[in-house]
């Protein structure tokens, strides 16, 4: 099987030895997406929505780039340093998704990469 790696500049250069998103037939692993800016690579400033709102921003412009939507998305893994805002995520996410919503699991971890709260992995199948 062919592994294709996709990147885009809509969304934030890889920070460490990974890509954004790799493509493995019908299949797109996206790397995990945190708040920052496409254009300078700094954690977006604001409260807690409008870093979970890049977040979907970023995880969406891999998405396009790898020639998916919404609606490819079978799978998210969101990683949250703070558990509370797990009811924000949810009212974010439905602004990016429409049942039927992809499977999910939230996982509370100590910290993430560049002392942000949240970041969000996820897999898209382009057969859907």
């Amino acid at each position: 099987m062919t592994k294709t790696i996709i990147n885009t500049k809509d969304a934030p250069q890889a920070i460490g030895a990974y890509s954004q998103a790799v493509r493995a037939g019908d299949l797109v692993f996206i790397s995990g997406q945190i708040p920052l800016q496409p254009q300078t690579g700094e954690v977006v400033s604001g409260d807690a929505d409008d870093a979970i709102r890049r977040v979907f921003d970023n995880f969406m412009a891999v998405c396009t780039a790898a020639g998916g939507t919404a609606d490819n998305v079978i799978k998210l893994t969101v990683y949250l340093t703070d558990l509370s805002l797990f009811p924000r995520v949810n009212s974010i996410m439905a602004e990016y998704f429409t049942e039927p919503y992809p499977a999910r699991a939230a996982v509370g971890v100590a910290e993430l990469p560049k002392g942000v709260q949240v970041e969000v992995e996820g897999i898209l199948s382009l057969a859907v």
